[in-house]
């Protein structure tokens, strides 16, 4: 398994549309506390499921926040294809990762996405499973069931090992499905990020390298991506 560690990144605010080399992987940062104006822009770009999706939460904020991301992902990934953001059309696998659709994906795009507390990251490169995750470090979180289960860990340690779990489950396409102590991953704070072995597939770990990041403070995030030789690049995202 290839493990290295990206603590002091820098995300780089484009002048230009980024070109995506076969052999990188770009990750964007970008807030979602818009604008209403901003979010109903961004709401016309938005295929009718993604709208139905939309009304359904309860709080604005997360509505909105919704909007935003989703809106955002298209942007994205219009610039790497040349499309209008509202000409794109998504598929789901059969635990919800979303693809992009026969025509609508020539250049052989991979994405993922994750957000929270506002801040998002979007994860694309070519031809490769990716998966991304963020969380907001919160203390008590070893209080909660989940955690007391699968970690009896501190609150660093815990997002670390959960971001790297979750971001490594959604690269396969898998989500929850795939059971959390079915495998394991490097989680003491300094220590690189890894996929160490699971319980499913001995050969598992040398097909997928994992990337610890850094998106600002107060956050813990992973990226997944199946395959070796691959370079990072981070951007931020600006309108």
């Amino acid at each position: 398994m290839k493990v290295s560690r990206t603590l002091n990144v820098s995300w780089e605010t484009p002048t230009l549309p980024p070109a995506l080399a076969d052999a990188e992987v770009h990750v964007w940062r970008a807030q979602l506390d818009e604008s209403l104006a901003r979010a109903r822009e961004l709401l016309f770009t938005l295929a009718p499921d993604e709208r139905e999706r939309a009304v359904r939460f309860h709080f604005t904020k997360d509505r909105n926040r919704f909007i935003v991301a989703r809106g955002l992902l298209r942007s994205i990934l219009g610039l790497y294809l040349d499309s209008e953001p509202g000409r794109l059309r998504f598929g789901y696998g059969p635990h919800g990762k979303p693809y992009l659709m026969g025509e609508h994906n020539q250049g052989g795009l991979h994405f993922n996405l994750s957000h929270s507390h506002g801040l998002a990251l979007f994860a694309v490169t070519r031809e490769r499973e990716v998966g991304v995750d963020i969380e907001r470090v919160r203390s008590g979180i070893s209080d909660e069931g989940i955690a007391e289960r699968f970690f009896a860990l501190q609150a660093e340690a815990f997002f670390n090992c959960w971001t790297r779990k979750e971001a490594y489950i959604k690269a396969r396409g898998e989500g929850l499905s795939h059971p959390l102590d079915q495998f394991d991953v490097s989680l003491a704070p300094g220590e690189p990020a890894a996929l160490l072995r699971t319980r499913i597939d001995a050969e598992e770990t040398a097909r997928w390298s994992l990337r610890e990041l850094n998106p600002g403070p107060g956050f813990a995030a992973a990226l997944a991506v199946k395959g070796r030789g691959w370079r990072l690049k981070c951007w931020q995202w600006s309108h």
